[in-house]
Parts: C-alpha cells; sequence; structure tokens
C-alpha cells in the first residue's frame, strides 16, 4: 500500500474547514471591493525563537502539501456556511468552485530556521491565499514544535534510539502528527499505529503495568508476555520489585532476553544497578529502556548511564515546555489589479510592539565560513547575491496549484540531520542561548 495516497490520516470532508471565520468574511469583503483578484504573496516566519533555543525545525511541510490538495468547499460546508449567515451568496458561488492555482515555496522539511526566515511563501491571488493561513499556520505551528524538541532529545541522545510514545497525552490526531514530526526531528519509531499505517514510521511496543497486575503474580506476566512475544521482548521490571523483576526476568526469558524497561524511579542509580545485575545474570546483550516524563535535559543527565533507549511522551508532543513556533502568515506584497504579471509592490504591518513586518517578496540563503560551516541566515527582497545564488533555502513546492515538492519523510529526517551538522557546534547546546546564527536583511 502507498500510503502517501491515503490523504489524510482520518477521513474528513475537507480541510477548509479547519480555518478561523475571518478569512471568509475577508474575502466576502474583497469580493465586494474588487480586489479578491490581486496578486498576492504572503510569507510565514517567526519573529523570535522561544526562549533558549538557538535554532527551529521545519517540520509539517508534508502535512500543508496534504491540506492544500484537500481545501475543498463541498455541499455539505456549503450549506452549513450558508445556514450560519458566514458569508453571502456571491462569496459561496466563489468558495463552490475554490481550487487553489497559484505557487508555493518553503524550506524543505527538516531544514532549520531562524528569527525572520521566510519558512514558505505562497503567491496567487488574495481570495486563494488567504484561505489557507489559519490550516498552514496550525500545521506549521504544531510541528515545527515538535520537531525542535525532538532534535534537541536527539542531539542529547546521542546515537541511542528514541522512541516516541505521547499519543496518550495529547489530542489523538494530534498524537499522529507528533510522531511524524518527530521521526523528522530524530526519533527512531512510535508507538502510535495510526502514525505508522500513515507515514510508516517503525512502531514498538510490549506491555505496560497494566499486564503484570491482571496475572496472579509477576512470575505469571513475564511467563505470558515470553510465551506470546518471544525471548526478544521487553520486560517492565519496576512494577513491584525492580532487582527480583530483573532477575525473575531473566529466569523465564533466558539470556537472550531482549529488553527491560524501567519506568519509574531514580533512573540513573536503577539503570547502573540493572546493568550490573544482567551482566552478573550472563544477558550482557539485554538492552535497558528508560521513560517516566523525560526531556532533553533528562536524556543529557543519563548520558553517562548504561541505558539503551528512551521512550519519550508528554515533553516531546508538547515542545519541551514550547508547544508553538509563534509563526505567523503576513501579506507582504501584492498587485495594484489583477492578473498573474501585475508588477507587485511591497506592504507591511508597522505597529507598536514588535510586531511590524518586513514588506516584499524574500529569498532566503545561508552563507558559510571557509570552513563550511554556515554563519549568518541572510534574507533579501532585492537580487540575490552571486555568492549565495547555491545557498538558497526556499524550494518550490506548489506549481501552478499541483504539488510538486512531495517526497519520503525519511528524506526530511535525513535533511535535519545534514542541516545540524552544519551550524556551528553551540547549536547543539542544551544551555540556554541566543539563535546561533544572526539574521541579515539585504536589500
Amino acid at each position: 500500500m502507498n500510503t502517501a495516497d491515503l490523504g489524510l490520516p482520518v477521513t474528513v470532508p475537507s480541510t477548509a474547514l479547519f480555518t478561523d471565520r475571518y478569512e471568509l468574511t475577508m474575502l466576502q469583503g474583497a469580493l465586494r471591493s474588487g480586489t479578491a483578484h490581486r496578486r498576492s504573496v504572503f510569507e510565514v516566519f517567526t519573529r523570535r525563537l522561544p526562549e533558549g533555543r538557538r535554532y527551529g525545525v521545519v517540520a509539517g511541510t508534508g502535512r500543508v502539501l496534504d491540506a492544500v490538495e484537500n481545501f475543498r468547499f463541498d455541499g455539505a460546508i456549503l450549506d452549513f456556511l450558508a445556514a450560519g449567515k458566514v458569508v453571502d451568496d456571491a462569496t459561496l458561488a466563489f468558495l463552490a468552485d475554490y481550487r487553489f492555482s497559484g505557487d508555493i515555496w518553503g524550506y524543505p522539511e527538516g531544514e532549520v530556521y531562524f528569527p525572520g526566515s521566510p519558512v514558505l511563501r505562497v503567491e496567487g491571488t488574495f481570495a486563494e491565499a488567504v484561505l489557507l493561513e489559519t490550516v498552514i499556520l496550525s500545521i506549521l505551528n504544531h510541528d515545527s514544535a515538535v520537531a525542535a524538541a525532538a532534535s534537541r532529545m536527539s542531539v542529547a541522545a546521542g546515537e541511542r534510539p528514541l522512541i516516541e510514545m505521547g499519543a496518550r497525552r495529547t489530542h489523538e490526531l494530534a498524537a499522529v502528527a507528533a510522531a511524524r514530526a518527530a521521526f523528522v526531528g530524530g526519533f527512531s519509531s512510535t508507538s502510535d499505529l495510526a502514525a505508522g499505517f500513515r507515514y510508516s514510521i517503525p512502531t514498538v511496543g510490549t506491555s505496560a503495568h497494566a499486564f503484570t497486575l491482571l496475572h496472579d503474580s509477576e512470575r505469571d506476566a513475564f511467563t505470558a508476555q515470553v510465551a506470546s512475544l518471544g525471548s526478544n521482548t521487553t520486560l517492565l521490571v519496576d512494577t513491584y520489585d525492580v532487582a527480583e523483576a530483573v532477575r525473575m526476568a531473566v529466569e523465564i526469558a533466558g539470556p537472550d532476553l531482549g529488553a527491560v524497561r524501567i519506568d519509574s524511579g531514580d533512573l540513573l542509580l536503577l539503570a547502573h544497578r540493572v546493568r550490573r545485575q544482567l551482566d552478573e545474570l550472563g544477558a550482557k546483550d539485554t538492552k535497558i529502556v528508560v521513560t517516566s516524563d523525560l526531556d532533553e535535559y533528562a536524556i543529557a543527565s543519563l548520558a553517562a548511564a548504561p541505558v539503551d533507549a528512551y521512550g519519550v511522551g508528554t515533553q516531546l508532543v508538547t515542545g519541551s515546555g514550547h508547544p508553538t513556533c509563534s509563526m505567523v502568515y503576513k501579506l507582504v506584497a501584492r498587485s495594484d489589479e489583477a492578473g498573474p504579471d501585475a508588477p507587485l509592490r511591497p506592504v507591511a504591518k508597522k505597529s507598536m510592539g514588535g510586531k511590524a513586518s518586513l514588506g516584499g517578496r524574500k529569498w532566503a540563503a545561508r552563507r558559510v565560513d571557509a570552513h563550511g560551516v554556515a554563519e549568518a541566515e541572510v534574507v533579501g527582497t532585492g537580487a540575490v547575491p552571486e555568492g549565495l545564488a547555491d545557498r538558497q533555502l526556499l524550494v518550490e513546492l506548489v506549481r501552478g496549484g499541483t504539488v510538486v515538492g512531495r517526497e519520503p519523510l525519511a528524506a526530511a529526517r535525513e535533511r535535519h540531520r545534514t542541516a545540524l551538522a552544519g551550524l556551528p557546534m553551540s547549536a547543539t547546546q542544551l544551555s540556554r542561548g541566543e539563535p546561533v546564527l544572526p539574521t541579515e536583511y539585504a536589500s
């Protein structure tokens, strides 16, 4: 089965109502004023990274492409809008035929970004581009936040694998998106079967404490699990007494026991004790998996412990304290008349409180030093300097309404590894700091 052909992870009539009402009322006003078909350019960017973060991670691009393709106003949706008097009849007629026919460029998924980076650029008429604002921001803000947390956790884990297991800590649909974003950010597997089905992410999982408590004894539970799943399974050893559980686990499964999981207590101390005990019992190849409300700091604190893999839930799916990237979708250029070739002129919001925007259709490039290490994010509106022409970051995603930039999820995951490796070494420090690259603006 080609899961890329499945569309969304659940059956919905369309993505058209994943939006705010004012997108439609703006459309109605623009249709009445005769400005709806002016050529327009919208850009997605963030003014700042979450406090203390040194880089952001673009994630959700593939889901954005799915959402744009599925942005359709079918009969039921139009009836809903008409019944609620959300928009007038002329606007309903426009929506009935809506298909995005413009162009979208953006940072490829897995790439890193910084304040001011134009991570996505949407070009088309005002009418067709403005409607995509909410769904695009919903996807990019969520997925990029999770991917950034996943990236930091992956850095802290080093070569040890990470398991995404946060489905029970968030909305059921957000859980699927979070597993996908975590994979981009460096996680190797997920406990969520919907994510495995939709995105072909490896799935893992064996048993919880309930399975042990169901049986008359821990021995009965371990015996049943090994009989069902084989000696290579992972046995949960902290329901009662950890030392006794480890001894029993090796006795029942033999020295070929796959792994033991520790889900509570002093993980650093227990990991050392369990490793020593496993080795003494002859189970030298049995691995140790730790879980229990881990974040990047807890993972880093276990770097010297004999831990083989980490399972992360709550902190991952909530962005490790930063559940959104504060990305915005702003009109930065528009024409004075309709027509695909009408000249553009920059427009920008001017306001107090640091919420001003920079007008003009932008390009972005990453300047590197003599050693090939990134030293600045350069954003401009004029001609691209010759020295940066081959360092441009935006790629074509949609051309004339047709998706041209879809790629395997593994490509985004590998891109992130490459992008991270190209940043200064301080990018991977978990201590608080400023963005590792400055953003420079070129006219």
